[in-house]
C-alpha cells in the first residue's frame, strides 16, 4: 500500500465479515482501509486506536516452500498504519504505534511498540575512548568514522565540536516520532520485544530477544540481518551489517558491512566499515574501518583502532585505580596484536606495528611505524621498520580492498587503503631522524639504545634507518613516476612544468581521520568553516569528507614533491632529466630490495619447520607432498607469484621512464 493514499471507512458487510472471523474493535469507524481491502484476510484480530489497512492478496512462501496467505491473524493491532500484502500472525501481546510498509512479514512475536516520542537511537551519547564520557560522540543515522574522529579527538576545537553536536541534535529532533517504522520488504520473526525501533527496508530480524531504542538503516542492495538471541539497546545499525548469535549491544553505532556475532558483547563503542567482532568483548572502543577480533578471551577497551587484527587474549588496561578508568590508547592503522598481548594505557602505537607480549610501561611509538614491539623478561623491545619487509603486511594491504563487503551505493566511510602515503611516509621521515639522533647521542657502535621506556638493539636501529630510507625512496619514486607517466618530454623545461603542482594544498602534516587520509590544513579549514557558520549542515560536512577523499592523489603529489626537493636538496625548478634518472634508479633498487625481502619472508612459510605436523604417518617425502597438497608449492603460491610479477612490472616501469628521460639528456 502507498501509505500516502487516502483510505475509506469499512462497509457494514466488511465489518460483518471481520466479526464473523473473530475480529473485534470498540469503534469500527476508526479502522480505515484501502479501496481493494479484503476483510476475509483478517481473522482473530483485535483493533484499537486509529488503524489503516492496505489491500491483501497473494501469499508469502518461506524458504522451506510453505505458503501462507497475506493478511492478519491472531494479533492485536493498536494505532497502526499497515501497508499492502503484509503478513502478520501469532502476535503474543500487541503491535502498537507503528507504520508497517508494504510486503512486510511479522510472525511469532511478543510485543512490537513505540512508547512516547522517540528519536530511535539518534542523539545517543556514546562514551567512546574515555569511559567517563569526556569524549562522548552523539550517534546518528549517517555517522561517519571521520565525523566521529573529530568529535572524539579534536576536543581542543571546542566551538567546532559543539556545532557538530548541535547538528546531530537537530537531526535527531527532525526524525523523532511517536510512530515506529518497519520498512518495505522487511521481516520480523520469532522475536520477543521491539520497543521504539525504526527498521529500514529489506531488513531481516529473526529470533531477537530484545531491541530497544534504535534504528536499523538498510537498503535493498545491502540488507541488514539481526539474528537469534540478540539484545540491543540504544543503537544504530547501518546497511549490510549482521548482528547475530546472542550478541549483546548497548549504546553502540554499527557501521556499514560489519559483523558482530557469536556471543560478542559491546558497550559504548563505535564500529565503522567492515569491522568484525566474534566471541570477545568491547568497551568504549573506537573501531575504525576493518577492526577485527575473533577470540573469546580478547578484550578491547578504551582505544582507537583501524585496519587492526586482535590476537586471542589481547588486553589493555585503562585504570590508574585511584582515579578511575580515565586513560585511553591509540593503535594507529594497520597495527596487530599477537596472542596474550597486553598494553598499559595510555600508550600510542605507530602504524602497522606488531605488538607481541605484555608491556607494563607507557610508551609512544607513533614516529616509528612498521615496527615490532616485543616483550622479553618484562622489558619492551622495539624493532623499528622491520614490518616493511613482512609478507604479512603486504598481504593485509592487498586483502582489505577485496574484503570491502559494502554494497550500499552510498558509502558513509571514505576509506583510503594505501600502505604508503603522506601519513605513513611522514612518520618514516620522523623515524629516520629519531633513530639517527639516538645513534648520535649514544655513540656509534652502542649495543642498545633506550627510547620512551623501550630498548632498541644496535643492529635493529641501523636496520631501521635503512628500512625507513627504503620506504621513503619507494613512495617518492612511485609518486614521481605516476606524475610523469605517459608524457613525451622534449626538454628539461617541459619536464619542470609538469613537476609543478596545480595548487599548494597538501603541504605539511597529514592526518588519518579513521580511514580517511587528508592534509591537516584541509581538516583545520573544515573546522574553521564549521565554527564560522560557512558550513552549517551535517550534509555539508559529509560532502567535505568525500571531497577530501576524491582529491587525495592531487594533494599527494604536492606533498611528495616537497619531500623530493628536501631529499635532493634542490628545487624542482632546477631539476633536469638526469636528476629524474637518478631518483628512479634509486627507486628501482628500493622496490627490488624490498620485494626480495618479502620473497625471502614468504619462503619461511615453506621451510621444514613450517611442515611440522604434516604427513603425520610418513617420512620426509610424505610430509612434503602432504604440505604441498594443503598449502601449495612455494613457486605457485599467489602471494609469491605476485611479488615476482611486481618486481618485473616495476622494473619495466622504471626503465620506461628512464628511457624517456635519456631522450631529453641526449637532445
Amino acid at each position: 500500500m502507498n501509505l500516502e493514499i487516502s483510505c475509506r471507512n469499512l462497509s457494514p458487510d466488511e465489518i460483518k465479515t471481520l466479526e464473523s472471523n473473530g475480529c473485534t474493535c470498540d469503534d469500527w469507524t476508526r479502522v480505515r482501509v484501502a479501496e481493494q481491502f479484503d476483510p476475509s484476510r483478517c481473522s482473530r484480530v483485535t483493533f484499537s486506536g486509529d488503524v489503516e489497512l492496505g489491500s491483501f492478496s497473494g501469499s508469502y512462501t518461506d524458504r522451506s516452500g510453505v505458503s501462507v496467505k497475506h493478511g492478519i491473524s491472531d494479533a492485536r493491532i493498536h494505532n497502526c498504519r499497515i501497508g499492502s500484502n503484509v503478513l502478520i500472525f501469532n502476535i503474543g501481546d500487541y503491535i502498537a504505534n507503528y507504520v508497517i510498509e508494504d510486503n512486510v512479514i511479522i510472525r511469532n512475536c511478543g510485543k512490537i511498540h513505540t512508547e512516547g516520542t522517540s528519536s530511535f537511537g539518534n542523539g545517543t551519547a556514546v562514551a567512546v575512548l574515555n569511559e567517563t564520557g569526556a569524549r562522548s560522540v552523539k550517534i546518528w543515522d549517517r555517522l561517519s568514522a571521520h565525523h566521529a574522529y573529530i568529535v572524539a579527538l579534536y576536543r581542543h576545537r571546542i566551538k567546532a565540536v559543539e556545532k557538530l553536536e548541535k547538528m546531530v541534535e537537530e537531526y535527531s529532533a527532525s526524525v523523532s516520532s511517536a510512530m515506529g517504522v518497519i520498512g518495505r520488504g522487511s521481516s520480523v520473526c520469532d522475536c520477543r520485544t521491539l520497543r521504539n525501533v525504526k527498521i529500514g527496508p529489506c531488513t531481516k530480524v529473526e529470533g531477537a530477544i530484545s531491541l530497544n531504542e534504535g534504528t536499523i538503516n538498510c537498503c535493498s542492495e545491502d540488507p541488514v540481518h539481526i539474528g537469534p538471541g540478540v539484545i540491543m539497546e540504544h543503537f544504530i545499525v547501518c546497511s549490510g551489517s549482521t548482528i547475530s548469535e546472542s550478541t549483546l549491544i548497548d549504546k553502540c553505532f554499527i557501521g556499514q558491512g560489519c559483523v558482530l556475532s557469536k556471543h560478542y558483547s559491546a558497550e559504548n563503542s563505535l564500529f565503522f566499515a567492515n569491522c568484525g567482532g566474534y566471541h570477545g568483548e568491547a568497551c568504549s572502543i573506537f573501531a575504525g574501518p576493518y577492526t577485527v577480533t575473533h577470540h573469546k578471551s580478547t578484550l578491547l577497551i578504551a582505544g582507537i583502532f583501524s585496519f587492526m587484527n586482535a590476537g586471542s587474549g589481547s588486553n589493555q588496561s585503562n585504570h590508574m585505580y585511584k582515579l578511575g578508568p580515565i586513560h585511553q590508547g591509540i593503535m594507529e592503522r594497520g597495527s596487530k596484536t599477537t596472542s596474550d598481548s597486553y598494553v598499559l594505557w595510555p600508550a600510542r602505537i605507530g602504524p602497522y606495528t606488531l605488538v607481541m607480549g605484555r608491556h607494563y610501561k607507557n610508551m609512544d611509538t607513533s614516529s616509528l611505524p612498521f615496527s615490532y614491539l616485543i616483550e622479553s623478561n618484562d622489558e619492551s623491545i622495539l624493532v623499528p621498520g622491520v614490518n616493511l619487509r613482512s609478507v604479512g603486511t603486504i598481504r593485509d594491504a592487498q586483502k582489505w580492498p577485496t574484503r570491502d563487503v559494502r554494497k550500499d551505493p552510498d558509502k558513509l566511510d571514505q576509506v583510503n587503503f594505501n600502505l604508503l602515503s603522506p601519513y605513513t611516509i611522514r612518520k618514516m621521515f620522523e623515524g629516520r631522524e629519531l633513530l639517527t639522533k639516538l645513534k648520535a647521542v649514544s655513540g656509534t657502535g652502542s649495543s642498545s639504545y633506550y627510547y620512551d621506556n623501550m630498548m632498541i638493539k644496535g643492529p635493529s636501529l641501523e636496520r631501521g634507518i635503512d628500512m625507513y630510507q627504503t620506504g621513503i625512496n619507494k613512495f617518492l619514486g612511485n609518486s614521481l613516476i605516476k606524475r610523469l607517466e605517459g608524457i613525451e618530454f622534449k626538454s628539461d623545461d617541459e619536464l619542470r612544468k609538469r613537476l609543478v603542482p596545480e595548487h599548494d594544498i597538501g603541504k605539511g602534516e597529514w592526518v588519518d581521520l579513521a580511514g580517511l587520509l587528508a592534509p591537516k590544513t584541509v581538516v583545520s579549514q573544515l573546522l574553521d568553516d564549521i565554527e564560522s557558520g560557512k558550513i552549517s549542515s551535517i550534509g555539508e560536512v559529509q560532502r567535505s569528507f568525500r571531497e577530501m577523499h576524491d582529491n587525495y592523489y592531487k594533494w599527494e603529489w604536492t606533498w611528495a614533491l616537497e619531500r623530493i626537493e628536501e631529499e635532493e636538496d634542490k628545487k624542482a625548478a632546477d631539476f633536469t632529466a638526469d636528476d629524474i634518472i637518478r631518483i628512479v634508479e634509486r627507486w628501482k633498487k628500493s622496490v627490488t630490495d624490498l620485494d626480495k625481502m618479502l620473497y625471502e619472508d614468504a619462503r619461511k612459510e615453506f621451510n621444514l619447520s613450517s611442515m611440522t605436523g604434516f604427513g603425520i604417518d610418513g617420512g620426509e617425502e610424505i610430509k612434503k607432498k602432504d604440505f604441498e597438497q594443503v598449502r601449495g608449492e612455494f613457486n605457485s603460491n599467489s602471494v609469491v607469484a605476485a611479488i615476482r610479477e611486481h618486481i618485473r612490472i616495476k622494473s619495466a616501469l622504471g626503465d620506461e621512464l628512464i628511457g624517456r628521460m635519456k631522450k631529453i639528456s641526449l637532445s
